[in-house]
């Protein structure tokens, strides 16, 4: 009879050579650090990305104007002429 030399598995002999616990187990995670120039940047870009989506109306003031326009007793001669004054002042004229 022969006797084998070794375990039945070929992959592992059957020895424990301790290598399963030499594996360094510790945990490293990445970092990073801003400057703070790049954060106020960043704060600057978004602000700015805000303000571009947002919409150029105002549709509370529309209403509200709208209300006004509606009411007969609200265009008289005083809003007439200080609407006049403000389109002759933004024309240059």
């Amino acid at each position: 009879m022969i006797d084998r030399i070794g375990s039945i598995n070929p992959i592992s002999s059957g020895k424990n050579y301790g290598w399963n616990n030499q594996i360094n187990r510790s945990v490293q995670t990445d970092s990073i650090s801003l400057s703070q120039e790049a954060v106020e940047k960043s704060e600057l870009y978004r602000a700015h990305e805000l303000v571009a989506s947002a919409s150029d109306v105002r549709l509370d003031r529309i209403t509200e104007l709208k209300q006004k326009l509606a009411d007969p007793s609200y265009i008289n001669d005083t809003i007439i002429h200080a609407t006049a004054d403000k389109i002759i002042d933004v024309l240059g004229l």
